[in-house]
């Protein structure tokens, strides 16, 4: 009945933004700008979810909370994304082949998963993972 559809974000630079997320796979198939340029909105698509970002001219900052991830973790609300890979040694070679990380530590994570994150030009967290279990 449900299938994942999309995340959305907010950013303040919806160009730097595109041009990052696309290192990642995702396409821009859409955008859309309010007439009084107040307002632009990107849909990205990897596979069969989109990444839907909100780029205000006027923009309010993240709080200071979010900066730290695990300072961030505590608070109620959406806090990063995952994407999988098939290899997480290979991700990150290409991350900081790419020049979008650098220092990169990969974690066995308590649940049983390869993980490690990065930030988006604007601080988003995303985890990048390797799951090979079979649930």
């Amino acid at each position: 009945m449900f299938s994942f559809h999309h995340i959305s974000l907010s950013v303040s630079n919806i160009d730097n933004s595109v041009i990052f997320y696309s290192a990642f796979g995702f396409k821009s198939v859409l955008r859309w700008k309010s007439e009084e340029r107040s307002l632009e909105i990107a849909h990205l698509k990897l596979e069969n979810s989109f990444l839907e970002l909100f780029c205000y001219m006027h923009p309010v900052p993240a709080p200071d909370s979010m900066k730290i991830l695990e300072n961030d973790l505590q608070v109620i609300g959406t806090r990063h994304f995952g994407l999988k890979v098939k290899s997480i040694s290979e991700a990150k070679n290409y991350l900081i082949d790419k020049g979008l990380a650098n220092n990169i530590k990969i974690i066995h994570g308590k649940t049983g998963i390869d993980y490690f994150f990065i930030k988006d030009p604007d601080g988003i967290f995303v985890e990048v993972v390797q799951d090979d279990r079979n649930i």
